[in-house]
């Protein structure tokens, strides 16, 4: 028989109080140093936090499984619930009624159909299309779940009435704002208004009497061919444009001329100009450069009395055509034209 001593039963007490006690140290410091990491990066890492969130959860859910002696996987509930209801279902309509996609529902239900908890069978009308049923199995989860859920939906009420915010309110309110903006368009509007505030809009000066002709040159070649009433413009643009009235104006993006737009006086309007020659660099596109050339143009002529401005464009050229509409122009004919490539003309009621 062996003897154990007090002694050696002390400090293996203390010897597992360290490791527990090391253990708590280690966790907590993770914890800790992940919390000043997310305090540190902010709202940038919102991602990663829902992500952390989520993981959090998951891991307490399969715990929760396990304590009520059901046998579900934590990522199998949306797809259980929906079939709860005991109707058949295809995985294309699971899909869409929880919002996750067509591969990873196919997924979930092969797995809960291995585990015995779903089955899968042809549609008897469309012999295309699988439908998803519980089987008895399955169906005894449903009845044996129940108190799950009811403890589990109280204890989130209460660990929500402890916050400040109510998290499930504020993602539901998040969720829609993103669903009529997404996240990229938004990030991509506030990337827009940042470079525009290196963008500079200018009247044009003769030494800018090239980049007025290179980047015209450059977007009628790309789609057209160059006509004389083009040269005409391009190559005198002090006797054509501003010796008879009409403006010319220079988008400089960090200083460097990346736009161009005139504004013609024109006889096709009893009081009105032309809006024409408008160009921006490939490389400046997207930057919203073409708008602040627009609205230049149109708070100048506004400046100058003008009802309307007219002008003669492509519909080819999309992007543009969806500028003009988006300033309030409206399509126009009847008017005659010195370029081969004009199939639209359209008027803008100042």
């Amino acid at each position: 028989m062996v003897i154990i001593s007090r002694k050696f039963i002390f400090i293996f007490h203390i010897v597992c109080i360290e490791k527990q006690l090391h253990l708590y140290l280690r966790n907590w410091l993770h914890k800790y140093k992940c919390s000043m990491f997310y305090s540190k990066v902010g709202k940038l890492a919102l991602g990663s936090r829902l992500r952390l969130l989520s993981e959090n959860i998951t891991e307490n859910a399969k715990k929760l499984y396990q304590l009520y002696g059901v046998e579900l996987k934590p990522k199998w509930f949306p797809v259980f619930y929906v079939l709860s209801d005991k109707q058949e279902k295809s995985i294309t309509a699971i899909a869409e009624e929880i919002r996750h996609s067509h591969p990873s529902v196919s997924k979930i239900v092969r797995e809960m159909c291995m585990a015995g908890i779903a089955s899968e069978n042809k549609d008897e009308n469309d012999g295309r299309i699988n439908l998803i049923t519980l089987t008895p199995k399955g169906l005894e989860i449903t009845v044996q779940i129940e108190d799950q859920y009811t403890d589990v939906q109280q204890a989130i009420e209460l660990a929500l009435q402890q916050t400040q915010h109510n998290i499930w309110k504020a993602m539901e309110e998040f969720e829609f704002l993103l669903e009529q903006k997404s996240l990229y368009n938004r990030v991509k509007d506030e990337k827009k208004k940042r470079e525009l505030e290196n963008v500079a809009i200018i009247p044009y000066e003769t030494k800018y009497g090239k980049h007025f002709k290179a980047l015209n040159e450059e977007w009628i070649s790309t789609y057209f061919k160059i006509e004389a009433a083009d040269s005409k413009a391009l190559d005198h643009p002090k006797e054509y444009i501003l010796d008879n009235g009409g403006y010319i104006f220079v988008a400089l993006y960090k200083d460097e001329p990346v736009g161009v737009c005139a504004l013609l006086k024109t006889a096709i309007l009893r009081n009105g100009f032309e809006l024409a020659k408008m160009a921006v660099s490939p490389k400046a596109q997207g930057l919203g450069i073409g708008m602040a050339l627009a609205h230049t143009i149109i708070e100048k002529a506004k400046a100058e009395g003008a009802e309307e401005i007219y002008l003669e464009s492509n519909t080819i050229l999309e992007p543009a055509i969806k500028l003009y509409q988006k300033l309030g122009f409206k399509k126009a004919s009847g008017f005659a034209t010195p370029y081969e490539r004009c199939n639209i003309q359209m008027i803008l009621k100042l």
